[in-house]
């Protein structure tokens, strides 16, 4: 598939897709490139150089990767399946991930778009700083609290 303002290779990661820049092994390449399982350490520096994350998935635990993704400033566009909404709040462009041909033109439009791009860079940061691991464990005993009465 060609993709309108595509600016570098596109790398799967597990279930993420990486569209970035450069590869280090792959400077200026065009195409697709299976990375299979990529080390934690090496996680940051993809995310970092992307042109944008997608998260296709129509089903996650959780949805870290998408809030690893805006941490590391890279645009994100992930399905609307549960959780996901929930976890990138309006820091993301959303699609149906059952919907054929929704992906793409939503990422054809972001890939067109860098002031599209640098907004969800912008909102992606800032989304991801209101999770922390502390917060989790303050409103995790706050339910318990509640809960035992």
């Amino acid at each position: 598939m060609q993709l309108k303002g595509s600016q570098g290779p596109l790398s799967v990661v597990q279930s993420k897709v990486i569209l970035g820049q450069t590869l280090s092994s792959g400077e200026g390449q065009r195409g697709t490139q299976a990375l299979g399982t990529v080390h934690e350490r090496d996680l940051a520096a993809l995310y970092s150089g992307a042109a944008c994350v997608v998260v296709p998935s129509r089903y996650e635990g959780f949805g870290l990767p998408v809030l690893e993704a805006m941490a590391c400033g890279a645009p994100v566009l992930c399905s609307s399946a549960a959780p996901l909404p929930e976890v990138a709040g309006d820091a993301a462009v959303l699609f149906d991930p059952r919907a054929g041909g929704r992906l793409a033109l939503e990422l054809s439009r972001v890939l067109a778009s860098p002031a599209l791009r640098d907004e969800l860079r912008a909102r992606g940061v800032a989304r991801a700083r209101e999770f922390s691991w502390d917060r989790t464990a303050i409103e995790t005993v706050a339910v318990y609290r509640r809960l035992a009465g």
